[in-house]
């Protein structure tokens, strides 16, 4: 089965929690805190797996979480960094944000992408002792892991697309050309999914072609197989469109060349701009007579050439029976790829992380009411701030209240209104608001 859409969840690991430990060894004075840091959560890394060609994999699995930090423990120790989870995609798959569509990778280039980052972990109670605090009974928590949903769409990486009505002989093509077995017969819509091969034209050169299932009148508005995989063409360097020419189909071999002209054009505009080599196909069924250059075609042969000499397309004439033109038509694909310019690379149109989601200070706490009229301040600070503080613990208690004068937090309440007795929510806490 070819899958290549899906919608995944992500989480990165959440950081370990610090320690609040003090040392008490015998005949050793003033031990002091010695809280160890929580470890880092583990990264979800996205990587190119070059035997993939589909996303057949994320069919019954789409949640992935990487795994959280250790806490840290007395005596200084560190706890233990979360294994990053790997997710392994085939060459050419997008990352999209699910909401926008926006890209956030081009999984092209073979290099690993860290999507989502592991939470840093806390500090233990080791940080917080200053000469007038010297038993700080509180330790930092971690931090959350990021975590999101994204769309994965497989968009396959080859030098040339074939395109063509059903039995037009893209298949037959591409098996005489490469060691690709794609499914061959006498029937409409023998291929159903995309099939990849590798042309040898010599000593460590070749091109990669890929073979799209049959394109129908309407494809581009999503009839028949055409519009699930028109996609896959969009990287490709150059189009071989394969045309029917024996009649054997009951069509003109020009009404053939339209019909997928104007699929291609109404699918995108860059699509039907990329160049291309017309090939007619099953040559070996018309009158040795009537093939060019020597012979004299028949009418509706002769109206395809003429279009292409219109369009300024070389015209091919090959039979994959008979291996007919096969030479020719490498050596020209050969010839037209040396002068193009490297597959399509999808530029980043979003970041991964949210710049202002990720900002760290009180610059970046916002302040809203909510519908009972209460002052509600949210932010990553906020949220980092209770984390690493004990409400229960006097000297903590007094160190948050510091942190909030400091970073300005109580005069961005003064000026968002907020006045005697009035509600406060801050980070998942709730208190008057005192002058």
């Amino acid at each position: 089965m070819f899958i290549d859409t899906i919608q995944i969840s992500v989480k990165a690991g959440n950081g370990g929690n610090g320690c609040v430990s003090f040392r008490r060894e015998k005949y050793v004075a003033k031990g002091g805190p010695d809280g160890g840091d929580g470890g880092n959560g583990g990264n979800v890394v996205f990587r190119v797996d070059p035997h993939m060609n589909t996303l057949l994999s994320f069919r019954y699995k789409r949640k992935f979480a990487a795994e959280p930090g250790g806490d840290g423990s007395g005596a200084k120790c560190h706890g233990k960094n979360g294994a990053d989870v790997i997710i392994q995609v085939p060459r050419g798959t997008l990352i999209r944000d699910p909401e926008s569509g926006k890209i956030i990778k081009d999984m092209s280039d073979g290099e690993d992408f860290i999507l989502c980052r592991g939470g840093k972990g806390g500090w233990g109670n080791k940080h917080f002792a200053t000469p007038t605090r010297q038993v700080p009974h509180f330790a930092k928590q971690g931090r959350e892991g990021e975590a999101r949903e994204v769309h994965l769409e497989l968009k396959l990486i080859a030098d040339v697309g074939l395109a063509g009505l059903p039995s037009a002989g893209k298949s037959s093509l591409l098996a005489s050309l490469s060691a690709a077995r794609p499914k061959i017969a006498d029937y409409h819509f023998t291929t159903l999914e995309p099939n990849l091969g590798v042309v040898s034209t010599g000593a460590d050169r070749g091109f990669v072609m890929a073979d799209i299932p049959g394109l129908i009148e309407g494809a581009s508005e999503g009839a028949g197989l055409g519009h699930d995989f028109l996609r896959h063409i969009e990287r490709c360097r150059l189009i071989v469109q394969v045309i029917d020419v024996s009649g054997m189909e009951g069509r003109a071999p020009l009404d053939d060349f339209h019909t997928i002209a104007g699929e291609l054009e109404r699918f995108s505009q860059t699509l039907a701009d990329k160049p291309r080599i017309l090939v007619a196909n099953k040559s070996d069924l018309l009158d040795p007579d009537e093939l060019p250059p020597g012979g004299k075609p028949s009418e509706d042969v002769q109206k395809l050439i003429d279009a292409a000499e219109a369009l300024d397309y070389k015209l091919i004439f090959i039979s994959t029976a008979t291996k007919l033109g096969l030479k020719a038509l490498t050596d020209e694909i050969e010839r037209q790829l040396a002068e193009l310019p490297p597959v399509i690379t999808y530029e980043a149109e979003i970041e991964a992380i949210d710049p202002e989601k990720d900002k760290e200070g009180a610059d970046a706490v916002r302040i809203r009411r909510n519908d009972s009229g209460a002052f509600v301040c949210e932010g990553g600070w906020i949220e980092a701030l209770v984390n690493r503080v004990n409400l229960n613990e006097r000297e903590s208690l007094m160190y948050f209240q510091r942190m909030l004068i400091q970073g300005g937090i109580i005069d961005k309440l003064r000026d968002a209104g907020c006045e005697e007795g009035d509600t406060v929510h801050l980070g998942g806490i709730e208190f008057d608001f005192v002058e």
